[in-house]
């Protein structure tokens, strides 16, 4: 018997880790993601970006398949798993996977539960759907992760890692949710590499498009499924072959071992760090040593110099070119400035210490803070570098008018597995997230609803309670529904 491709290994494991048998801490780390990308989704549903994409998914029209998060009107399966990816990643509020620096739950939980609305499935059924997409797309991440160079293959070559290996992953789960068999399952993957897709040149000059980069792969990830459960089929050597996945993106610089050694027996997804705030993920060390700072009673009218050291490669992300960190031009911008994090850190509050509210087009501009960001230097640091990309540390140094040095490390990120984020503060974080959009009680009932996702009889009640979300209170209090 032929040895299996790697994209056959991927598939049978979709195919056949069974519901029922999943690892428990695996269950309730899906259930716990489900309720983070769910609050995420409300609390960027005011954003200019995420209305565009509305009104994209609008104009569309199409059979009513499933629920897009704010529009009272179902609509065709793979839009709604492209709205709720856009809204999913559009705060850069969403997980992350260390080393691979992949966002799997913004692609994949948006295309499963558009998928499982679809078909009817069960909520333990779209449970073990997300797991295995994320599963999957953690791997293929993680096969382009060079361990020797400390950093995504991906990420070198301008790729946007989350959205591409996103749709292979989403593909994956939404095959399982439409009862495909291991074959059918393999030409997902084979017609999703196809589609794959996203630069990151938008993280260091502007733009907005990164904000429909997951939204593009929930959306790939339902098509090529559905093209699959039809009949068009894929290369079985989509991921490995000579014009295959990692040689297209990748020039053939990958590690098979990274997909399938431990497949079915070791579980990655418990380990994906959760975001305590709403920036690109290399910040959130030096907004952690600023809070801490904070903490210890550092005035900021007495600040002189800040240095903010953190591993090399990051720098080209949050640090340069620096003239533009210390000046971002909207909140966007301010996510994945260096500078601006120290700030909201010294000057801003709120959730877990620095929130959605912290970064506004008014706050990017506002003197005090960009008073602070013009005294930071964002500078390699060799402590971090031995530490990246396993975590994403920071050392912060102020020195005040009076010459006294005030320092702090911050060598582990606060939500992954050495400071993980309680189930409370996750249940504040979505909390927070949707108030004002959704009414107290629907917003109790959607954490209900997710907290036994696993034992419910479908998604459709949750993506129901979804769709009445709007901007603002109204003067009652209580949320309206958005008009399709």
């Amino acid at each position: 018997m032929a040895e299996q491709t790697l994209g056959q290994r991927l598939a049978a494991f979709a195919v056949d880790t069974p519901a029922a048998g999943l690892p428990a801490e695996v269950v309730d780390s899906v259930r716990r993601r489900v309720l983070d990308v769910v609050g995420l989704c409300v609390a960027a549903y005011p954003l200019p970006t995420s209305q565009a994409a509305l009104a994209y998914v609008r104009e569309q029209g199409g059979r009513g398949q499933a629920r897009a998060i704010g529009l009272d009107e179902p609509v065709p399966a793979a839009l709604a798993a492209f709205a709720n990816g856009v809204l999913a990643h559009s705060l850069d509020y969403d997980d992350t996977h260390l080393p691979s620096v992949l966002h799997p739950s913004a692609s994949v939980v948006p295309a499963a539960l558009a998928a499982a609305e679809l078909t009817g499935a069960t909520g333990r059924e779209t449970v073990a759907a997300i797991a295995v997409g994320l599963e999957v797309c953690v791997r293929l991440g993680m096969a382009g992760y060079d361990r020797a160079a400390g950093n995504s293959v991906f990420f070198e070559h301008g790729q946007h890692a989350t959205s591409i290996c996103g749709t292979l992953g989403g593909a994956v789960a939404a095959a399982r949710l439409f009862g495909l068999d291991a074959g059918q399952t393999l030409d997902s993957l084979g017609v999703a590499a196809s589609m794959a897709a996203g630069l990151i040149e938008a993280n260091r000059t502007g733009g907005t498009v990164k904000r429909i980069h997951c939204g593009w792969a929930a959306h790939a990830a339902v098509s090529a499924a559905s093209l699959a459960r039809h009949g068009i089929s894929g290369p079985p050597t989509v991921l490995e072959g000579r014009f295959g996945f990692y040689q297209a993106f990748l020039r053939g610089e990958f590690d098979p071992a990274e997909i399938v050694d431990g497949l079915g027996s070791r579980w990655a997804v418990p380990g994906i760090f959760f975001k305590p705030y709403p920036a690109n993920h290399f910040t959130h060390a030096a907004i952690d040593a600023a809070l801490a700072l904070r903490r210890r009673g550092l005035a900021i009218e007495e600040i002189e110099t800040i240095t903010l050291g953190v591993p090399t490669p990051v720098i080209r992300t949050i640090g340069a070119p620096i003239e533009r960190k210390r000046a971002p031009r909207t909140g966007y911008e301010a996510q994945f400035s260096g500078p601006y994090a120290v700030a909201a850190g010294l000057c801003g509050g709120g959730v877990l210490g620095v929130g959605p509210d912290d970064f506004t087009d008014a706050l990017a501009a506002d003197p005090v803070r960009r008073a602070l960001m013009a005294r930071v230097e964002v500078v390699p640091d060799d402590r971090c570098d031995a530490i990246f990309p396993y975590q994403f540390p920071a050392v912060l140094r102020v020195t005040t008018r009076d010459g006294r040095v005030w320092a702090e490390e911050v060598l582990a990120n606060r939500g992954g597995p050495q400071r993980p984020l309680s189930t409370a503060e996750l249940a504040r974080k979505f909390h927070h997230n949707v108030a004002g959009r959704l009414a107290p009680e629907a917003a109790d009932q959607v954490e209900q609803e997710i907290g036994r996702l696993d034992q419910a009889a479908d998604v459709r009640r949750l993506t129901g309670l979804l769709a009445a979300v709007q901007t603002a209170p109204t003067a009652s209090g209580t949320p309206a529904p958005a008009r399709a």
